[in-house]
C-alpha cells in the first residue's frame, strides 16, 4: 500500500473504535434505566480504571508476542464484546462488572498503541502533524458517538441501541487494523530493530528520571479535567435545562478544526509556551461554565473554548512526551503516558460521582478549575525553563 493510504485506513480505524469512549458519557443515562446513580457510574468506571491500568502496564508483553497491530485488532473485538454486554444489561450485576473489565482491557490497548505505531513510522519533525491527525480522528469518534446516542434517544430508541451500533463499528475497526499489519511492518523496516516494549522497573525508573516526567504528570491532570467536564455533562446540562448534545457537537467540531490547523504546525520554537496558552484558555472555559447558568449561548461558548484549550493542546503534549523521552525508552514513555492518562480519564469520575451525590456539582467544577490551572502553570514553568536554556 502507498503511505497515504496506510495512514488513511489507520486513522479511519481509530475513528471507528474511538466512539467507545464517547459512549461512556452516556452511562448515566443507561444506568438511570435500572435505578443507578452517578456514584454507581463512578464505581463502574473505577473498575474499568483498574483493568485499563493493568492492561497498559502489561501491554508490552502482549505486543512482544503477537505484535502491535494484532493487539490493536484484538482490542476492537474486546471492546465490541463489552459494549454488547453494557447494552444488554438490565441491572448492576455481574454482566456490568465483566463489561467494565473487558472495556478497560480493550480501551487500554487501543489508546496506548497507536502513538507507538505512529512514532515508529514517522520522523520526529512530523510528529506534531501526525499526532494531530491521529487525535482529530480520535476526537471525532469521542464527540460524535454521544451525538448519535442523543439523536437515537430523540427518536424514541433506548440508549442501549447506541451501544450495539458502536459495537458493530468496533468489529469493522478490528478488521482494518488486522489488514494493515503487513503494510505497517513494511513501513517500519529501515528504522532499526524494534526495542522490546515490556515495562520493567528499570525502564519505568528511566522514564521517570527523564524530562518526559512533566508531560506525564500534565496529561493526568488534563485527563481529569476532560473527564470532569464530559463524563457528567448529561447531568450538568439537565440541571440547567440545556441540551448536552450541543456541548459535545460544538466541542467536537472545534477540536477537529483546531487539530486540522495543527497539522501544519511543527511546535514552534517553544511548544510548551503554546501548550500553556491553550491550557489557560481551558481553565477560563471551566470558570465561565461555573457562572454561565442556563444561558444556551454561553453553554456553546464554553464548549468552543474548552475545545480550543484542551483539544488543541493535547496533540502537542503527546509530541512533547515523545520528544522529551530518552531514545531508548520512547515506546515505554508513551505507554506510561497512556497509563497516567487513564488514571485521570477513568479514575477521576470515581471522585466526581461521589462529589456530585454527596457534596455538589458546583464544588466539582471548582476542583476541575483548580486542576486546569495547575496543568497550565506547569506548562508555563517548562516554557520559561526552555527559553532560559535557549538563551
Amino acid at each position: 500500500m502507498q503511505k497515504p493510504l496506510v495512514f488513511g485506513l489507520f486513522f479511519i480505524a481509530v475513528f471507528l473504535e474511538a466512539g467507545t469512549y464517547g459512549l461512556t458519557f452516556m452511562l448515566p443515562n443507561l444506568f438511570e434505566n435500572f435505578g443507578a446513580n452517578e456514584k454507581d457510574v463512578g464505581q463502574i468506571l473505577g473498575i474499568t480504571t483498574v483493568s485499563t491500568l493493568v492492561s497498559v502496564y502489561y501491554i508490552g508483553h502482549l505486543t512482544d508476542r503477537i505484535g502491535r497491530m494484532a493487539s490493536l485488532s484484538l482490542s476492537g473485538v474486546a471492546i465490541a464484546v463489552s459494549l454488547f454486554l453494557f447494552g444488554m444489561a438490565d441491572s448492576l450485576g455481574a454482566s456490568i462488572v465483566i463489561a467494565s473489565v473487558v472495556l478497560g482491557f480493550g480501551w487500554g490497548v487501543f489508546y496506548a498503541l497507536p502513538p507507538v505505531v505512529l512514532t515508529r513510522i514517522s520522523d520526529e519533525k512530523e510528529r506534531v502533524r501526525v499526532f494531530s491527525l491521529h487525535t482529530v480522528f480520535m476526537m471525532a469518534g469521542f464527540g460524535l458517538s454521544p451525538v448519535l446516542a442523543s439523536i437515537m434517544e430523540k427518536r424514541g430508541l433506548p440508549t442501549s441501541q447506541a451501544f450495539f451500533v458502536v459495537a458493530v463499528v468496533c468489529i469493522i475497526s478490528a478488521v482494518l487494523f488486522y489488514i494493515l499489519r503487513p503494510a505497517i511492518q513494511a513501513m517500519s523496516e529501515g528504522r532499526g530493530a524494534e526495542s522490546r516494549s515490556s515495562l520493567t522497573i528499570e525502564s519505568v525508573s528511566a522514564v521517570f528520571r527523564s524530562r518526559a516526567i512533566v508531560p506525564l504528570i500534565m496529561v493526568c491532570l488534563g485527563a481529569s479535567v476532560f473527564a470532569g467536564m464530559n463524563n457528567f455533562q448529561t447531568e450538568f446540562a439537565e440541571e440547567r435545562g440545556l441540551d448536552y448534545a450541543n456541548f459535545f457537537l460544538f466541542y467536537t467540531v472545534t477540536v477537529v478544526i483546531c487539530r486540522l490547523l495543527l497539522t501544519g504546525f511543527s511546535g514552534g520554537r517553544n511548544p510548551y509556551a503554546v501548550i500553556a496558552a491553550l491550557q489557560y484558555i481551558m481553565f477560563a472555559s471551566v470558570v465561565l461554565f461555573m457562572f454561565s447558568g442556563s444561558n444556551p449561548s454561553l453553554f456553546i461558548l464554553v464548549a468552543i473554548l474548552f475545545g480550543v484549550g484542551y483539544g488543541a493542546s493535547y496533540p502537542v503534549l503527546v509530541a512533547m512526551a515523545a520528544n522529551d523521552a530518552d531514545n531508548n525508552y520512547t515506546a515505554h514513555t508513551l505507554q506510561i503516558f497512556a497509563f497516567t492518562y487513564f488514571i485521570g480519564i477513568f479514575g477521576f469520575p470515581l471522585i466526581a460521582g461521589w462529589i456530585i451525590v454527596d457534596i455538589s456539582i458546583q464544588f466539582l467544577l471548582v476542583l476541575i478549575a483548580v486542576l486546569a490551572l495547575v496543568e497550565a502553570s506547569m506548562a508555563l514553568k517548562r516554557a520559561i525553563e526552555n527559553r532560559s536554556l535557549d538563551s
